[in-house]
């Protein structure tokens, strides 16, 4: 005999409570029900609502192993470590840190303002060359991506530091997206995480021969890209707030106006999506979720490409300084401490874990300290 019952089933290893209507069989438990006890462990916190779900999508969660459920639970938890949105007492103290680690860190990663006289002696007798992050580096991260405006002062600032040492801007946005924000010819352009890289379009004094520069090592996933862009944005179109974004070689998943209670939800609408292609990587960021290609390409490889392009491939006089405060900015960071050359300066009033030598809580931080560049080089100009 069956019967129709409702019954709620959590998945603990998600952060996921699903109410659903199953078939019990008198004697028997229902086979779904059955294979959840070896995911059922106590919540890390507890669940608040229960999200409502379509039959495929429950079809898909059926499926999902126990791989499956903690990749999902991962995602989540990434999502929460570079997007805290909560403070401590104390307001430069991150989530779920205690005071002494969060010291330790601080000592660590001093600010980059604080120590600037020490960046500066280390830089002397070297070519400095300015590699700076968009969202929350150059603009604060705001609601609406599509206005991420740096302001009139800032782009004043960096026009001045383009002229004093070779700049690039290397983001995860579509590169035709952010020159719109930072309308600065004389810049390096590298966008989609440096899978679409381009030089300045007014010619640079720092190289030769630059004006039409263009490198784009992704250009046979572009039909894929589009292909997921548009089922990620009807997957998506149930959870409130959240956006989907093409940057042309990646695609990302905004959440900055989707509740902390339905990131899970997101994570499994995301996960059903790229399930269908193995080609393709998830990394959370601040605020997002970045899908792009698994070829061997990221920020740091962008970094060493320019600096290759700008002829300081395997010199001992380059200084490059990286100013970054997302998670996918990490490659770059890594790369100069592997390299022994420049620093990495990490933008948070968070402190992480990072590659990073220094750090600045924000965007006007990061200002301060370009300004303090740019009286250094003409001062020293000068002498």
């Amino acid at each position: 005999m069956t019967n129709q019952n409702l019954a709620l089933i959590s998945d603990s290893a998600s952060g996921i409570g699903v109410a659903v209507t199953v078939a019990a069989v008198s004697g028997e438990s229902s086979p779904f029900v059955a294979a959840r006890p070896g995911l059922q462990r106590p919540p890390a916190a507890p669940i608040t609502g229960y999200i409502s779900i379509s039959r495929k999508d429950l079809q898909l969660l059926k499926k999902l192993d126990i791989n499956g459920a903690q990749r999902i639970n991962a995602w989540v938890e990434s999502m929460r470590a570079s997007s805290p949105t909560h403070v401590l007492a104390t307001p430069s103290l991150g989530v779920g840190a205690t005071v002494t680690e969060q010291t330790s860190r601080m000592l660590e990663h001093p600010s980059a303002l604080d120590m600037f006289e020490q960046i500066i002696d280390a830089s002397r007798g070297k070519q400095i060359v300015m590699f700076l992050d968009y969202d929350g580096t150059l603009s604060p991260i705001v609601d609406d991506p599509d206005r991420a405006f740096m302001s009139d002062k800032m782009r004043a600032t960096v026009k001045r530091l383009a002229k004093c040492f070779p700049t690039a801007i290397v983001s995860g946005r579509c590169r035709d997206k952010v020159y719109g924000f930072v309308k600065l010819a004389e810049l390096y352009y590298a966008g989609s995480h440096g899978m679409d890289i381009k030089g300045p379009t007014r010619g640079s004094k720092h190289k030769k021969n630059s004006k039409g520069f263009l490198f784009q090592p992704a250009s046979e996933f572009l039909p894929m890209i589009d292909e997921v862009y548009q089922a990620l944005v009807e997957k998506t179109e149930s959870t409130p707030g959240a956006k989907v974004e093409n940057n042309k070689f990646c695609v990302s998943v905004h959440f900055r106006r989707v509740e902390e209670k339905k990131w899970d939800e997101l994570a499994l609408q995301v996960r059903s999506v790229l399930k269908n292609y193995p080609k393709l990587r998830l990394t959370p960021g601040r605020k997002v979720l970045e899908i792009r290609p698994t070829i061997k390409w990221d920020k740091g490889k962008a970094l060493e490409f320019l600096l290759e392009s700008l002829g300081y491939a395997n010199c001992d006089d380059v200084f490059p300084l990286y100013i970054g405060d997302d998670r996918t900015d990490e490659d770059a960071f890594k790369i100069l401490r592997d390299r022994g050359q420049g620093f990495g300066i990490l933008v948070s009033k968070f402190p992480r874990d990072t590659s990073a030598s220094y750090s600045l809580q924000e965007p006007a931080e990061v200002m301060d300290f370009l300004q303090r560049l740019v009286e250094w080089k003409r001062l020293a100009v000068r002498a």
